[in-house]
């Protein structure tokens, strides 16, 4: 990941040395994945194992153009989602889930299948 601030673990503006700092960069990460949509869209782009253009997305999520726009960029950030132009000559893009995106491909499931047994959400 690049550029993305772990401070979870700062007390007082300096470093915890009780608390592991594994802990801030999993905290990072979790609260970019509960973010509205964002792993709606790593599943969509998981489930579907190709790349997808911005208007395929936002059909298969219910939200706002800005909003997939900027879980798109979040998920880039994290390097957990990839985004290539189609044609030089082109201002259109596709979207992939990357290796590290892949990576989380069970924990998604797991999440999702639990949410679908627990049945009281």
């Amino acid at each position: 990941m690049k550029n993305v601030l772990f401070s979870v673990y700062i007390v007082s503006g300096e470093p915890n040395p009780n608390c592991d700092p594994l802990y801030g960069r999993v905290d990072a990460l979790l609260e970019q994945l509960t973010k509205s949509k964002s792993l709606h869209i790593l599943m969509i782009l998981d489930q579907k194992n190709r790349a997808l253009r911005f208007s395929e997305i936002k059909d298969r999520v219910d939200a706002s153009s800005t909003t997939v726009s900027r879980r798109l960029g979040e998920l880039i950030e994290f390097e957990l989602v990839e985004r290539t132009k189609v044609r030089e000559e082109s201002k259109t893009h596709e979207y992939a889930i990357t290796g590290y995106g892949k990576q989380l491909s069970p924990i998604m499931h797991a999440f999702y299948d639990w949410v679908e047994q627990k049945n009281s959400f």
